[in-house]
């Protein structure tokens, strides 16, 4: 690829999300740990299924799948349009989520972006779902805020990773370059609120509407702690005080499934108290995992990513909690928290400026339901 601009149709249907974006890069090698080359994104175009789902309060993967595929062409033609490219001739290389995720849907995306790939003779990147999070931090809405470079996004990197599939602390020493260091045993902390929405009848999905009645509760009580003391609700933290970073949340889902078997759940107020006690437990769990990693691996930057990156109490937590003298924490912004193909792009694109041996052929490239970093 020697051309001055990198530009990449990217394309995401790992779940429930139709999804496609054009990233702009430059072609520049620059992009050490003391260096970002940021790309720009031209277009971000996402076709949600919540409606679909919403019948049935989770996702059905042959429902899903089967709206994957009469969305993607009329999803690619909007983000080729809003973009402003003429066609797709200006395009330098596809990139498309290859797992993890649900296998009928990552073939809608993977089979368009191979057969574009191959009508138009171009590379085809397939990347990482979780990398694809782990990138969404590295976004020019969030990089340009920084005052100065050397309070840019620098390597080793610890990434806390929370979405409605995956909970995990990965370590990144360089692009590319991952290590698990903790990951759920179970659930993951997305799926849990999305659980306990369904416990207490509050709809789907149900992390946005579980951070909401948490929130109300929150803002009622002037002293949590004095509450939990006295007569308030308080769930396990689930392997809080074990010495290893992985996580849990089943337990916590089987608290709250007793806690409303027991006392039940039938007004307003007192659903808004068991979202505030299991979100404080989901969150601090995560928050103080996050701080020990920091603690011993010593990062230059932390990034939160994921779905849950958008909850606002995780959000604040991260912010006050960490030692931020230290290093840097980056978030991405919350429209590319959720599944987006603009995070795929971005992912792609460094792998592409920084990966001059891998293959990029189109005839070699897989989808893994179950790839792992």
């Amino acid at each position: 690829m020697k051309n001055k601009e990198i530009k990449i149709l990217a394309i995401e249907t790992s779940c429930d999300e139709t999804c496609a974006a054009i990233i702009c890069g430059a072609n520049s090698k620059q992009i050490s740990n003391h260096k970002f080359e940021i790309p720009k994104i031209l277009s971000n175009v996402v076709s949600s299924q919540v409606d679909l789902h919403a019948k049935t309060g989770g996702v059905v993967p042959e429902v899903a799948s089967r709206a994957h595929m009469e969305s993607i062409l009329p999803v690619i033609e909007e983000a080729i349009k809003l973009s402003g490219l003429r066609n797709l001739s200006d395009l330098s290389a596809i990139a498309v989520t290859a797992g993890p995720g649900l296998i009928g849907s990552l073939l809608v995306g993977f089979n368009a972006a191979k057969a574009i790939a191959a009508a138009r003779n171009l590379p085809l990147v397939p990347v990482n779902h979780i990398a694809g999070h782990i990138y969404s931090a590295v976004a020019e809405t969030q990089i340009s805020k920084l005052k100065t470079q050397s309070d840019g996004i620098n390597f080793p990197i610890l990434t806390l990773t929370v979405s409605g599939g995956h909970t995990s602390l990965t370590l990144m020493t360089d692009h590319g370059k991952y290590q698990t260091i903790g990951e759920t045993l179970d659930d993951a902390a997305g799926e849990a609120f999305d659980k306990v929405a369904k416990l207490l009848d509050l709809g789907y999905p149900g992390g946005p509407v579980v951070s909401k009645f948490a929130g109300e509760f929150r803002n009622r009580i002037k002293n949590s702690e004095l509450r939990i003391q006295n007569d308030g609700i308080k769930f396990p933290r689930p392997l809080l005080n074990k010495p290893n970073f992985d996580f849990s949340f089943s337990g916590l889902k089987t608290a709250v499934l007793t806690e409303v078997v027991k006392n039940g759940a039938n007004s307003i107020e007192r659903k808004e108290e068991i979202c505030w006690a299991f979100e404080e437990a989901a969150v601090e769990v995560l928050v103080k995992k996050t701080q020990r990693a920091v603690e011993k691996y010593q990062p230059a930057t932390v990034i939160l990513a994921g779905g849950v990156a958008a909850n606002k109490r995780l959000r604040e937590e991260l912010s006050r909690q960490l030692p931020t003298a230290n290093c840097q924490l980056f978030m991405p912004p919350i429209e590319l928290c959720g599944d987006n193909a603009a995070m795929i792009g971005i992912a792609a694109y460094y792998q592409i400026v920084d990966g001059e041996n891998q293959n990029f052929n189109w005839h070699a490239a897989k989808v893994d339901s179950n790839l792992e970093l």
